[in-house]
């Protein structure tokens, strides 16, 4: 989450995801470094029990999101 928000800091596009266990974290965190309302995408918790093909799965049900908050910028 900080690397996102650094890069963003430095005008360089980044999208942090994280488990949904932890975004009132990561809104605190956005907060406390300087961009409130940083967006960040979530994903069910918890990720480290699962085999390569539940990651995958994953993975394939944020992509989308991924490339369209990475189009429009953290910024805009």
């Amino acid at each position: 989450m900080l690397d996102s928000i650094l890069l963003e800091r430095e005008g360089i596009p980044a999208i942090s995801i994280v488990t949904d266990a932890f975004v009132e974290t990561g809104n605190v965190m956005a907060s406390n470094w300087g961009i409130p309302g940083f967006r960040f995408l979530s994903v069910p918790h918890p990720v480290a029990n699962l085999n390569d093909e539940e990651l995958d799965q994953r993975a394939n049900d944020v992509v989308n999101e991924v490339v369209e908050l990475l189009k429009k910028g953290q910024k805009s």
